[in-house]
C-alpha cells in the first residue's frame, strides 16, 4: 500500500508532470491529485502525491520538503486521514429535528386550515 503526501505551496504554472518528475527522485509515485476549487474550477496551489511505499514518503519528505519548485518553496508532510463529517442534528438550519420516523411530538395536532 502506497503513502499519501500533503504538498502545499505549489506554483500555479506546475503541472502533473513537474510534480511526478520532482518527487521521482524519492521513488515511485503511484498518484497525483492536484486540488481546484470547485466554484471557479482554478487551481489551488495544493495536492496529494501518493508513494510507492512509507520509506519512499519518508524520502520525499526528508528531500523535497523547502524544495524550490519554480517559483516556489514547497512544503511536503504526511497526509493525515480525513476527519469524518458531523451530521447535521436535523432538518433545516435552526429548526428542531422530529423524533425517528417523522411523527409530530405526543399530544401535538396539526393545526386545522380556516379560511
Amino acid at each position: 500500500m502506497g503513502k499519501q503526501l500533503y504538498v502545499t505551496n505549489i506554483s500555479f504554472e506546475a503541472t502533473e508532470d513537474d510534480l511526478r518528475r520532482m518527487f521521482s527522485v524519492a521513488g515511485t509515485v503511484k498518484t497525483i491529485k492536484m486540488l481546484f476549487d470547485e466554484q471557479t474550477g482554478k487551481f489551488r496551489g495544493c495536492g496529494f502525491v501518493e508513494m510507492a511505499n512509507q520509506a519512499e514518503a519518508k524520502e520525499a519528505v526528508d528531500c523535497l520538503d523547502e524544495a524550490l519548485l519554480i517559483d516556489r518553496q514547497l512544503t511536503v508532510v504526511e497526509a493525515r486521514p480525513p476527519e469524518p463529517k458531523a451530521k447535521p442534528a436535523g432538518g433545516w438550519p435552526g429548526r428542531p429535528s422530529r423524533p425517528e420516523g417523522g411523527s409530530r411530538p405526543a399530544g401535538t395536532t396539526k393545526p386545522k386550515k380556516r379560511f
